[in-house]
């Protein structure tokens, strides 16, 4: 399926100078590798690319769009570098990636799941990302989600290092994948400027894929590990430093204080020493360019963060000039900018388009067969304000392989489950069904697991979903925006909707009302299951995933709870399965209504 743009369509092929400017490029005085004492290190950097080469989404089956106009993928990321690469031809250039790769599209997984890289395949982010010619690339959470064996067969088949300097043994505390890379650049006249790149990844790995890294792997803080490395390599002479951190700018931490920061690049500029600049990653942010001042010595570090998925590039300009003095002649920073060039102005890239678009073609393929038929159309749209369908699908689905698989005492007990909405896009249509639409459904890789939970315990969990509404009073109308994704301490920007947890029963339904009138802790009225107020010693097996057990989003009681299933049975495949297997999703046979919003015991309305 060639993958035609609005901009080759209109333009024919836009590199070079022509891609530059489209892209929003602002040229800087030139210092080269000449007789000039004062040069320039072009920093390039990506994150967060999420298996995306194409400017294509594999849930739509078309090409990708947002309301912003952004275009996506390697591909078109190629054509912008290698349009900085000509522009500063002869000057020393560093390419680098801030981590989460190898997850994010059905491309992706496929590669993972399907036709698995650990079992000969090519990962197709490896071929694109080799053709860019990166010089490393930090390890992000996501690595991790296939298994270690899919980050090291990963880690064979490309062309640069991956680096995690807090990834470490958990035994001799060293690391197990390389800490951090230097490269020398000849500028002639025996002149070498020095630069080491030092990788950091997130804490949060050790929660999120706890069953795949525990008593395997450690993640200490970013800040503890960068006090480390950061002096050994000002010791082996680095003129400059460079990290590249899988870790936000805005210090805030999703897990609370379990661990050390999640986003906590902030805080290494702050804290640590003698770095010069970070291509920051994770938080799906663009920060063009952001100073912070070192505590220690008033230094202004250069933070940037490029906008996902391959939407933007980011560009830093770091000037050094040559000093002498005692010893040997040293390189000193003298400024430090950046800026982010657009991937939507640029074509993509012919060779990265060329290697890939054979597992592209394959991929399309599997994503558009279709599995099943819907009676009705479902839809998602709402299910962040009122109990639809869709969602009590996956609490269906994921309730009823766990009460299968239930034995002992355990099978003799209510069997609830929890579904969030991921995305508010996904539907099924009237009719026939496809992976594509299962997959749009449920968009992460977790697998399934359950907990034996009190009455008690469920009720302080909802108490902590209902978290996600802002306080209102009054009925509404209102828009949905008005009492949605509230901040919080650990959101301060708006708790996701992934965090939004809905549960409903199998056999009989769990109802609930959610008083967003009341404040935060007070919220769950008439707590009932099938039909009887649920007591606080009352005893539920729990279906939850993976992601959540292990501590995802905070919330009580799952982390601690005795575990009573635990098969690593990826969901989305479960539910595509189940589809497969019945043919036929009727609501009639799995949704009831079970939770409702209220102000003050009456139902509002939310508009959309």
């Amino acid at each position: 399926m060639p993958l035609a743009t609005r901009r080759s369509v209109l333009s024919g092929a836009v590199t070079g100078a022509a891609a530059l400017s489209a892209a929003g490029y602002a040229a800087t005085p030139a210092h080269g590798a000449g007789k000039s004492d004062t040069v320039r290190l072009t920093v390039l950097g990506t994150t967060d690319l999420h298996g995306n080469v194409f400017n294509w989404d594999y849930f739509k089956n078309a090409a990708f769009s947002n309301s912003a106009g952004d275009e996506i993928g390697v591909a078109k990321v190629k054509t912008l570098i290698d349009a900085v690469r000509e522009e500063r031809r002869g000057e020393p250039i560093l390419t680098i990636d801030a981590g989460d790769t190898i997850q994010g599209t059905p491309l992706a997984y496929y590669y993972a799941r399907i036709d698995p890289i650990t079992k000969g395949a090519v990962h197709p982010m490896a071929r694109a990302m080799n053709l860019v010619g990166y010089d490393a690339a930090a390890l992000g959470n996501h690595e991790f989600n296939y298994g270690i064996d899919t980050i090291r067969k990963f880690e064979e088949q490309v062309n640069f290092p991956m680096l995690g300097a807090n990834a470490v043994d958990p035994s001799t505390k060293l690391p197990v994948f390389p800490p951090y890379i230097i490269k020398d650049y000849d500028l002639g006249r025996g002149r070498r400027l020095r630069v080491g790149v030092l990788g950091l990844t997130n804490p949060g790995i050790a929660i999120w894929d706890k069953a795949i890294v525990e008593g395997k792997m450690e993640f200490p803080g970013l800040v503890e590990q960068a006090k480390i490395y950061v002096p050994e390599l000002k010791k082996a002479g680095c003129d400059l430093v460079i990290i590249s951190a899988h870790s936000g700018a805005d210090t805030s931490s999703s897990y609370g204080d379990e661990l050390p920061p999640e986003n906590a690049a902030t805080l290494v500029a702050e804290q640590v020493p003698d770095v010069d600049a970070i291509l920051v990653g994770h938080a799906h942010r663009e920060i063009t360019e952001r100073f912070v001042s070192n505590a220690e010595t008033g230094k202004q570090v250069l933070l940037t963060e490029p906008l996902y998925w391959g939407m933007r590039v980011s560009v830093m300009d770091l000037v050094v000039r040559r000093e002498k003095g005692r010893g040997r002649p040293r390189w000193v920073l003298q400024s430090a900018t950046s800026q982010t060039l657009n991937s939507n102005t640029v074509d993509a890239d012919p060779d990265v388009s060329a290697a890939v678009q054979e597992q592209h073609d394959v991929v399309v393929s599997y994503v558009n067969s279709v599995v099943g038929n819907s009676a009705v159309e479902m839809l998602a749209a709402r299910a962040v304000v009122e109990d639809v369908p869709i969602i009590d699908f996956v609490s269906f689905v994921q309730a009823d392989a766990v009460k299968a698989a239930l034995t002992g005492d355990d099978a003799a007990l209510p069997v609830l489950s929890i579904a969030a909405p991921f995305s508010r896009a996904a539907a099924f249509p009237a009719g026939e069904v496809t992976v594509r639409d299962v997959a749009g459904l449920y968009i992460y890789d977790n697998t399934l697991m359950a907990v034996r939970i009190t009455g008690a315990q469920l009720k302080d969990y909802l108490e902590f979903t209902a978290r996600y509404f802002k306080r209102v009073s009054g009925t509404g109308p209102f828009p949905i925006a008005d009492v949605t994704n509230a901040p919080t301490d650990t959101a301060p920007n708006g708790t996701p909707d992934y965090n939004f947890d809905t549960i409903a029963g199998l056999d009989a339904a769990l109802t609930y009302d959610i008083d967003i009138s009341m404040p935060v802790g007070s919220r769950i009225t008439d707590l009932a299951y099938d039909g009887v107020a649920v007591t606080d010693a009352q005893e539920f097996v729990l279906a939850v995933n993976n992601y959540r057990q292990s501590g995802g989003g905070g919330f009580p009681h799952v982390t601690d709870a005795t575990v009573v299933y635990n098969q690593q049975v990826e969901i989305r495949q479960l539910l595509i399965d189940w589809v497969t297997a019945n043919q036929v999703i009727d609501p009639a046979t799995f949704a009831s209504v079970d939770w409702r919003l209220v102000s003050d015991g009456e139902p509002i309305t939310v508009n959309s």
